[in-house]
């Protein structure tokens, strides 16, 4: 009889470290493959730096304003957690609530996923309007973009429960508010995690757009400055900024994941292209 693979969390620490090496190379290489792809084609056919430029006038720029994109990033990286964190709790409570109230539930669902076909782009200068230019509007506008996908993901998982469980818990008893506390939500935590993952993206994504709209800080400021000036080298630094931003940020709720529901199945891109 084989024993059981352990999981992430009980794995010596080095083993940890070279699984991640290793499933990182594959992407390294590549991205080192086309950053050389990259340089090779802007110094060969002379493509002006203001429509395209090279990768080491992006490190350039990276290194001549890391300060200014430090200070930026900061500012990005608060209105995200924030509203992050808003979003979660948001979409965690509408999912409780259709669930416990279905009368109510079934009222509400539609109008939420009408108010998700909302642009959210359209909603940001309404929410600086009513708001000002300070952290709510921001905050606000990532709630209502990354809500969604939380909801719908802990909707899936407090109905995907085995009725044999509920039909159990129900002959013993048990309150639909017990068995919300012991049995809904304990099964739909995995789910959980896998909203939190995309709300995390979006996130970083409401933050450009909020300050894209108005703000006087943050990456998205630093990006509409950078293209009134046609400093394209700047933008990409600044685009760069945000997407290590927002990897460090997934990458946070995936290691919160392995730790608090190490029993969900993880994806492996090795299995799966297997």
């Amino acid at each position: 009889m084989t024993d059981a693979p352990m999981s992430w969390a009980e794995q010596p620490s080095t083993a940890r470290f070279r699984k991640g090496v290793s499933d990182a190379a594959p992407a390294l290489g590549l991205s080192a493959a086309v950053i050389v792809f990259w340089e090779l084609v802007i110094r060969l056919f002379g493509v002006p730096s203001f429509v395209l430029p090279a990768p080491t006038a992006v490190v350039a720029s990276l290194a001549a304003n890391w300060r200014a994109l430090a200070v930026a990033a900061e500012a990005t990286a608060i209105e995200v957690l924030f509203g992050f964190v808003l979003s979660g709790i948001v979409g965690i409570a509408v999912a409780i609530v259709i669930v416990r109230f279905e009368r109510f539930g079934r009222a509400v669902y539609p109008l939420i996923v009408l108010f998700q076909n909302v642009p959210k782009v359209a909603l940001a200068p309404i929410f600086i309007l009513w708001f000002g230019y300070d952290l709510a509007p921001k905050i606000l506008l990532i709630v209502v973009i990354a809500f969604f996908p939380v909801a719908i993901d802990m909707l899936a998982g407090l109905q995907s429960v085995d009725p044999s469980f509920v039909s159990l818990m129900r002959s013993v008893g048990a309150s639909r508010g017990k068995i919300m506390l012991r049995v809904r939500i304990p099964h739909s935590l995995p789910h959980l995690m896998a909203g939190l993952k995309v709300a995390i993206t979006f996130s970083v994504i409401g933050a450009i757009v909020g300050e894209f709209a108005g703000a006087n800080q943050g990456l998205g400021y630093v990006i509409q400055f950078a293209s009134t000036q046609l400093d394209t080298p700047l933008i990409f630094a600044a685009l760069i900024v945000v997407s290590v931003l927002g990897l460090a940020f997934y990458y946070v709720v995936e290691f919160a994941e392995r730790w608090l529901v190490p029993w969900a199945p993880k994806f492996d891109p090795v299995q799966a292209a297997g």
